[in-house]
């Protein structure tokens, strides 16, 4: 022993028991069953209101192109043309939906019979997830 620096007694181990390390992991464990359901659907619902909030923008767009024209565009591909030089267009360009797909002009029997439609997440026109500027109907 060196009379000049003696020698302490050793502090116990500072650790963590494997207790407490089990507590840990089962607290985490619980919090993800909590969170990741909540979060894997947050994408599909995200894709829908994306579509959604794109139909009624491409919507505006042809009631835009109806008051100047007098007519509906033959698709909504007319609403990006330049079709007169010195005319703007009415979109500067037309995106694909969230599920790579076109969106489509329907148009119906009368004038205001028409809407903008996304085939939605199974990727088929005409079927029951297609989305649309018109807020679905409750039965």
């Amino acid at each position: 022993m060196n009379p000049k620096h003696p020698q302490l007694p050793r502090p116990a181990e500072a650790g963590f028991t494997l207790v407490e390390i089990m507590v840990v992991i089962v607290i985490i464990g619980l919090l993800a069953t909590l969170v990741v359901p909540n979060v894997i659907g947050a994408g599909d619902v995200a894709r829908a209101q994306t579509a959604r909030s794109n139909c009624v923008g491409f919507a505006t767009a042809v009631k835009l192109y109806r008051t100047t024209k007098g007519s509906l565009p033959d698709s909504l591909d007319t609403l990006t043309s330049d079709e007169e030089k010195g005319k703007p267009w009415y979109i500067e360009s037309l995106a694909k939906d969230p599920w790579d797909n076109p969106y489509e002009l329907r148009e119906g029997n009368g004038r205001d019979d028409w809407e903008v439609v996304s085939a939605g997440p199974d990727k088929e026109m005409g079927t029951e997830d297609d989305i649309s500027n018109k807020a679905k109907k409750e039965n």
